[in-house]
């Protein structure tokens, strides 16, 4: 019992680390990034589909993004979700590709990244916050039914506590990162 509570403590936040990661990877860095488009969705024949799925997305230089569409005459429903996104992206077709130039990043707009990386960091510290509170009401109960002594209760509590530690830490790391990409551009 108590080990299952703990691998699901361990499931839960590596799902919350991941989850951060890919939110960070659809900020524009004024680096291309395929990640930041993939998911914009588009009308396809009354069906809203991924962009990933509607063509090959690439990134012939950095500042480049190229879409490679599987059916030529979607192009303008593509380039038309893409403005729609409202992401700053502005997609330009010669018949066979859709071409997004990633524009420069202007300080004010570094400085909004920045929070948004910092706010999205806290929110999954938050989650962690949250599963260490559900993992130790789960302690509790065990606790007053007697099913865990004092001394393991108060092992599996330091545990806990430093496991969430540790995934704050990653967390930390992750955010920075990020924040030294927008730096460096």
């Amino acid at each position: 019992m108590l080990e299952d509570i703990l691998t699901t403590l361990h499931d839960q936040m590596k799902h919350n680390i991941i989850t951060l990661k890919e939110s960070l990877a659809k900020i524009q860095t004024g680096r291309a990034n395929p990640m930041m488009i993939e998911d914009i969705t588009v009308d396809y024949y009354g069906t809203s589909v991924p962009l990933r799925e509607l063509g090959n997305i690439t990134t012939p230089d950095p500042s480049l993004l190229a879409i490679h569409p599987y059916d030529k005459t979607q192009m303008a429903a593509m380039e038309k979700a893409i403005l729609a996104a409202d992401l700053g992206l502005n997609p330009a077709n010669d018949g066979m590709i859709i071409r997004i130039k990633i524009p420069k990043l202007s300080e004010q707009r570094r400085t909004e990244l920045v929070k948004i990386i910092k706010k999205r960091g806290e929110e999954t510290k938050v989650a962690l916050r949250n599963i260490r509170r559900e993992v130790n009401e789960n302690l509790n109960a065990l606790k007053k039914e007697k099913q865990l002594s004092e001394d393991d209760y108060h092992r599996y509590r330091e545990q806990i506590d430093r496991d969430i530690h540790s995934y704050s830490d990653q967390i930390d790391k992750i955010v920075e990162q990020k924040q030294a990409q927008l730096r460096t551009i």
